[in-house]
């Protein structure tokens, strides 16, 4: 804050000087503009002080211009050693609040929560609380969905979209079932539970095998199968053919043209007699 105050006494000083130097007497030839320091400093004048003066004066004028803005930024408001300012609304979330929010998790498996769960464990939890709707081998139950099988369906007339056939990373699998899973009863899975289940579902997918125990030391080693199967939007580029830099805006129909009439068809009746029937 000390540098700002500098910063103005320096403004002001050279502001004063500016006014004195502007002030300059009537000579005796009359030569020359009196002015005082509430001359508007864009007046012309005719003698070299009197420029001078003028031209002090511009020089005062964007000096201000200058301390206005250092004045309203953010800098100036507020220093590395003032305090943020308290508006007496809300509080500071605590560790455990933001940890409520903060579970996102990266592909490579960064943002993972601490636990462990083996296919074997994630089969019971799932014939406990998946397996209702979408089946004991993940084929779905009626509408709901399957979450296996179905691998080389996408492109398919009939694509299904399962763990093993659509998902391209773990962490999608992982993060859905965390945040919307069971259904109805979403978030009530601990973290044990959730990688349980997660490597049951990679397990009726051929995913891993019957053994496999996953956590976040075994992330790395799942590989999805569709893991390459998304890419960037490349519209741009794809679709450039569909393109048209000067579109039609205006009459872009063309007049329309009669091609048949039903009469000549003999579809359309000619008259009518006052009972309203044919002839």
């Amino acid at each position: 804050m000390s540098r700002w105050i500098k910063v103005l006494q320096r403004g002001r000083a050279f502001l004063h000087l500016s006014h004195r130097e502007r002030s300059t007497p009537v000579s005796a030839s009359g030569e020359g503009l009196q002015s005082s320091r509430f001359t508007n400093p864009l007046t012309p004048t005719l003698s070299p002080q009197g420029r001078g003066g003028a031209l002090c004066s511009r020089r005062g004028l964007g000096l201000i211009a200058i301390i206005l803005v250092v004045l309203t930024s953010p800098t100036f408001a507020q220093s590395k050693n003032d305090q943020p300012r308290q508006y007496g609304i809300g509080r500071a979330a605590t560790a455990a609040e933001i940890a409520g929010w903060d579970i996102d998790i990266r592909p490579d498996g960064q943002g993972a929560p601490e636990g462990r769960g083996s296919v074997k464990e994630g089969e019971k939890v799932y014939m406990g609380k998946c397996a209702f709707c979408h089946g004991e081998f993940g084929e779905g139950v009626g509408r709901w969905p399957a979450v296996a099988q179905g691998q080389g369906t996408l492109a398919t007339p009939t694509p299904a979209k399962t763990v093993g056939s659509y998902f391209p990373y773990l962490s999608s699998v992982f993060d859905y079932t965390r945040r919307a899973m069971p259904f109805g009863d979403a978030q009530s899975l601990s973290n044990d539970e959730l990688y349980a289940v997660v490597a049951y579902m990679l397990n009726l997918n051929d995913i891993v095998d019957d053994k496999f125990v996953l956590s976040k030391e075994t992330w790395a080693q799942v590989k999805m199968p569709n893991r390459d199967g998304f890419f960037d939007d490349d519209r741009e580029t794809a679709e450039k053919k569909f393109w048209n830099d000067r579109p039609c805006m205006t009459n872009c129909r063309s007049p329309a043209r009669i091609t048949g009439r039903a009469g000549n068809v003999d579809v359309t009746p000619d008259k009518q007699n006052p009972s309203g029937e044919s002839k």
